[in-house]
């Protein structure tokens, strides 16, 4: 489902808030049903665009000045605007099949071909869904039981809780592990979706995997110490599952939330850091500035590339972000400054 940002009060704010969901419910739309994910990046990014604009958009043309704001975008947001509804967008509502997916699409684990055979066989809601549990996997059971929580956002104090309860009980494990909290939390969003923790470990490298259990240990204390409730999956560098944060006496019971911890090689660790924080269109930016300065830049490394641009070298040492920004040439920016 999209992620909306918390509008202000002010009418221009409230009146791209407007276009922003319809834009929204576009890209999902695109991601779900027609699994065109170009299509829902577009939309997404459009809608981005918009969120950030100071002043009301008006019509289409005043849309197209934006980035990321193409001609057909902005004839579908002069329609919105002039129309008051869009007709794409009313088909889709009314589409039986679209709107059967796009609800079963909320549950953990369900994509869009797994919520599309589930059509084919008859089961249109969740309600539908609870009666057949029997043809989801481990990792869609548990997401239908926690669905509702699982789409509370989670506010930025409460994040903060998380973080230092992860913390502790990977430190308990071993106190060179380094660990962060990366997606929007990291860059400083007041509220979360999940908890997504990077951890390395100076004795795991590409090289030299001595300490390729440390994920094992960090998931077993979490375990023990009933940070965790459920586990989704686990393999060598990546685990999934459920985190409940205990209530102190007197607050009202917290909710379950999703968690992911990924082990990084310590020498791809800070590569994997300004990945895994973003935003994807921080990372989309980065990676076309590094190509243009003849590098070639993913989540495991930065390697320069030859003469042609055609064949990567080794990869270029990385000891802090800061260094991917040096090699490319592009003024560094904090994490806070990454959301756009």
């Amino acid at each position: 489902m999209g992620k909306r940002k918390a509008p202000s009060e002010d009418s221009s704010s409230n009146k791209n808030k407007e276009i922003c969901e319809m834009l929204m419910e576009l890209a999902d739309y695109e991601k779900n049903v027609t699994r065109q994910i170009h299509k829902h990046n577009a939309y997404r990014k459009a809608a981005a665009s918009i969120m950030k604009h100071p002043q009301a958009i008006t019509n289409g043309k005043e849309a197209a000045a934006l980035p990321g704001i193409g001609k057909k975008i902005s004839e579908k947001i002069d329609e919105f605007l002039t129309q008051g509804k869009l007709q794409k967008l009313e088909k889709i509502r009314a589409d039986d099949t679209s709107v059967a997916m796009k609800q079963l699409v909320r549950v953990s684990g369900i994509g869009p071909a797994h919520a599309k055979k589930l059509v084919d066989d008859g089961i249109t809601s969740i309600e539908d869904l609870r009666k057949h549990t029997d043809k989801l996997n481990h990792h869609q059971q548990i997401g239908l039981k926690y669905m509702e929580e699982f789409e509370e956002r989670i506010p930025r104090a409460e994040m903060e809780l998380l973080e230092a309860e992860a913390k502790k009980i990977i430190e308990s494990v071993d106190n060179t592990v380094i660990a962060t909290v990366c997606g929007s939390y990291r860059r400083g969003a007041k509220s979360s979706g999940d908890i997504d923790i990077l951890i390395t470990h100076p004795q795991f490298t590409t090289s030299d995997k001595s300490a390729k259990d440390i994920l094992t240990k960090v998931v077993t204390a979490f375990d023990e110490s009933g940070f965790l409730t459920d586990k989704l999956s686990h393999g060598d560098t990546k685990f999934m599952g459920v985190c409940l944060l205990k209530s102190e006496e007197g607050e009202p019971a917290r909710i379950h939330h999703r968690i992911d911890v990924r082990l990084i090689p310590h020498d791809e660790y800070f590569c994997g850091l300004l990945y895994f924080t973003g935003s994807d269109e921080f990372n989309r930016q980065m990676r076309a500035t590094a190509l243009d300065k003849g590098y070639t830049l993913n989540e495991y490394c930065i390697r320069k590339l030859s003469s042609d641009k055609a064949t990567p070298g080794e990869k270029l040492p990385v000891t802090s972000e800061r260094d991917v920004f040096d090699y490319i040439g592009m003024e560094y920016k904090e994490p806070n400054e990454r959301s756009l």
